[in-house]
């Protein structure tokens, strides 16, 4: 019997962009990803590499100026990017949730917990309003969140952080999507909330075969959590591969400078080195690699050739970098 895993959400050279009055902002570049079904995918990378905008892309929810300049999204083999914008809606929330960043600006300030709770369940069942506001309650619950009830009747202004943060992850995860979409969610929440929202993560991989696309600084978490890893840098994906792979053995210059500046238990001696330099600007993006001016490996072959694409170095281990593509491994 075949025990192969197939791709439930597959992204092919996709690129975004927000048309500026300053220029054009290309926040993607090119990205190639492939979800497979029941796995946890963690995408990395500094502040505005391109990792929310590649999640709200993948959704069609880029804010103006942003769009879609080329490539496709496919989910069970439909191509979102396609899509009509009442066929993504029925999407969005039934197949494929979404956990935002930040979500005091994600809830609405004026509309009670309760109802943004039970709007995605009457949009997408045959609920009835009573029905709906029973289950809204106990996916609060469900949440770990204390008199739930209550809470229904509340707006986003009168919770803490963690609690916001337990009602959009009960939103996204409402109708059990087969896809979720997880934007810093542990962000500025303490550890015992990051502990809970993690296992929540977890069991709903386990029991439900949900499929998570994880985007996270927070390397501890992606050693714990992800079954593969893809590192960003300049709206690119520059590396990808498995989680024991990339933490045993980074192979993209960017990837090794990430891991040089996070403290180890096993050298707690060992003097943490700051990545030198700055990410380019998306705005102006050099026709080289983005990340030959902080690379300590640049060679005249990555002086003098376009950027680098991302290709397999080994099985299962793809690098945009021209020095590990000759060397090997």
């Amino acid at each position: 019997m075949s025990t192969t895993t197939r791709d439930v959400l597959r992204i092919d050279n996709l690129s975004a962009a927000f048309f500026t009055k300053e220029g054009v902002v290309r926040a993607v570049n090119g990205v190639n990803l492939a979800l497979k079904e029941n796995s946890i995918m963690a995408l990395v990378g500094e502040s505005g590499c391109g990792k929310s905008a590649t999640a709200l892309a993948i959704l069609g929810l880029l804010p103006y100026p942003g769009q879609i300049t080329e490539g496709h999204v496919y989910l069970n083999g439909a191509d979102l990017t396609i899509m009509k914008p009442d066929q993504i809606r029925h999407i969005r929330g039934r197949e494929i949730g979404m956990v935002f960043q930040d979500p005091m600006s994600s809830l609405n300030p004026s509309t009670t917990i309760g109802s943004q709770v039970e709007e995605v369940l009457l949009a997408h069942t045959n609920a009835t309003n009573q029905e709906a506001r029973i289950w809204a309650e106990e996916l609060l619950a469900e949440m770990g969140l204390p008199d739930a009830n209550r809470l229904l009747q509340r707006y986003a202004f009168q919770l803490s952080g963690g609690m916001r943060q337990r009602v959009m992850m009960a939103i996204a995860l409402a109708l059990r999507p087969k896809v979720l979409i997880a934007d810093e969610p542990t962000s500025n929440l303490d550890t015992t909330l990051q502990a809970s929202i993690l296992n929540h993560l977890q069991r709903l991989k386990e029991e439900y075969g949900t499929t998570i696309l994880l985007i996270t600084h927070d390397m501890g978490i992606v050693a714990q959590m992800a079954d593969e890893v893809a590192v960003m840098y300049a709206g690119a994906v520059v590396e990808h591969t498995d989680t024991t792979s990339l933490f045993q053995k980074p192979a993209h210059p960017y990837t090794f400078g990430l891991f040089q500046a996070l403290p180890r238990l096993d050298h707690a001696d060992r003097q943490l080195r700051a990545m030198p330099g700055r990410p380019p600007t998306l705005l102006d993006l050099p026709e080289e690699c983005p990340f030959l001016r902080r690379c300590f490996k640049a060679t005249n072959v990555c002086r003098s050739s376009p950027k680098p694409l991302l290709r397999f170095i080994e099985a299962g281990h793809q690098v945009a970098c021209f020095n590990e593509m000759h060397q090997g491994r």
